[in-house]
């Protein structure tokens, strides 16, 4: 069983990057500030194509999708493997600058992540 955290201070909030298998298969979660689910991705490697594709749902009003989409990509494009990426994280009165840090800190974490997985 593969098990991986990954921790960030950002501004105000930490990042966690949680995982763990499931069978062949990978669950990762991406979270900061107030805990919920903001998006779902799974991402689904395909051996005839050797490329990854993935699909997102969020929730109304959340913005975590763009994250939860390319990480999906991402991780499964690497493992060939079936994934799933959840991204919840919620900072109150957050600023432009804050959402840019975040953003940049997650893409950070997701390729540390990758080169863990490797």
């Amino acid at each position: 069983m593969i098990v991986i955290e990954i921790k960030k201070d950002v501004g105000r909030i930490q990042l966690l990057l949680k995982g763990e298998s499931a069978g062949t298969d990978l669950f990762f979660v991406l979270s900061g500030g107030r805990e919920h689910i903001g998006a779902v991705a799974m991402g689904i490697y395909d051996r005839e194509s050797h490329r990854a594709s993935a699909s997102v749902i969020s929730s109304p009003g959340h913005r975590e999708d763009e994250i939860a989409l390319r990480a999906a990509r991402k991780v499964s494009a690497v493992t060939q493997s079936t994934i799933v990426f959840m991204v919840g994280i919620h900072v109150d009165n957050i600023t432009v600058d804050e959402i840019r840090e975040i953003l940049k800190a997650s893409e950070a974490m997701i390729d540390e992540l990758i080169e863990n997985l490797r």
